[in-house]
């Protein structure tokens, strides 16, 4: 059962969510997968992470058929990249403010909702991944004026940032920031100053890679054998021991693991009720950080 909470965007939300970019696994099998996220509900599961580019929307579709309104869900989608099937990579650049209005309303319509409770616009500018160019490459001024017209406009509730740099965040804290999305983990801590400011401005901290990199060259937290050694001590897994030094590292943190299984789900949602003892948390604190820094294009 995810028990411990943290505010968010005006609620109050489970401190370890459900990130939906595995959701698409289960295309074939879309019963498991609306079951998947009901039993997310079931743990206690109240903060979604999606976008019109899992799956093309079918994450999104999922997360339409299998949410209802008493479940009380806060559901996070992103804008600043588009599905492209037939592309090099499964999603494209999509920075311009005209894009973020189009991909809004993707996943407006897809989401079957009025409103959106928060649009992180991904900014591609630090962390692996994507770099924007040529016309992509967008002012934020410019990015942050259409979706504070969007929020304006009723169709937005927050706005939050991704793949931002410490000197973006600070130039959009007036716009109102509801979150802040970087990659982030135990092996990976390139944007500490940032996850501070984020904790003295009551910004929620929510990392994506939180186990390391899916990229080739970024680190992994199943290479740490200090991750190794704690997870065999306590009984639980590296991928547990990595999500539960997140929550424990700065109060602020949410996570969002993704699986497309049952019971990696149930594992997930069981991170917020591991402890770690002052000489365990100093051994993982102490771990060698090395940067996300792999741009794809």
């Amino acid at each position: 059962m995810t028990t411990a909470l943290a505010p968010f965007a005006g609620r109050t939300v489970a401190r370890v969510g459900y990130g939906a970019a595995q959701l698409p696994r289960l295309h074939e099998r879309r019963a498991d997968a609306v079951a998947l996220v009901r039993r997310a509900v079931e743990l206690g599961v109240n903060h979604f992470d999606t976008a019109e580019f899992y799956g093309f929307g079918f994450a999104n579709s999922v997360l339409r058929e299998a949410l209802r309104p008493d479940d009380g869900a806060l559901v996070v989608t992103k804008v600043g990249a588009d599905p492209d099937p037939g592309g090099r990579l499964p999603l494209r650049t999509a920075q311009r403010p005209e894009q973020l209005r189009a991909t809004v309303e993707d996943n407006l319509r897809s989401l079957g909702a009025d409103r959106l409770d928060v649009v992180n616009l991904r900014r591609l500018d630090t962390g692996p991944g994507l770099r924007p160019a040529g016309d992509q490459a967008v002012d934020l001024d410019d990015q942050l004026a259409v979706l504070t017209a969007l929020r304006d406009e009723g169709k937005i509730g927050a706005i939050g940032l991704s793949s931002v740099t410490l000197d973006g965040l600070r130039t959009a804290l007036p716009a109102g920031i509801a979150c802040v999305q970087n990659a982030y983990s135990l092996v990976s801590r390139d944007d500490e100053d940032m996850l501070r400011l984020c904790l003295s401005t009551g910004i929620p901290w929510v990392p994506f890679f939180p186990l390391g990199g899916a990229f080739p060259g970024l680190r992994k937290l199943a290479d740490e054998p200090v991750a190794h050694a704690v997870a065999e001590s306590l009984g639980v897994t590296v991928a547990q021991v990595g999500l539960a030094w997140l929550l424990h590292h700065a109060p602020n943190t949410l996570v969002i693991p993704g699986t497309a299984e049952i019971a990696h789900l149930e594992a997930n949602a069981a991170v917020a009720g591991i402890g770690f003892d002052a000489g365990t948390l100093a051994a993982l604190d102490a771990v060698e950080s090395r940067s996300n820094e792999v741009p794809l294009g």
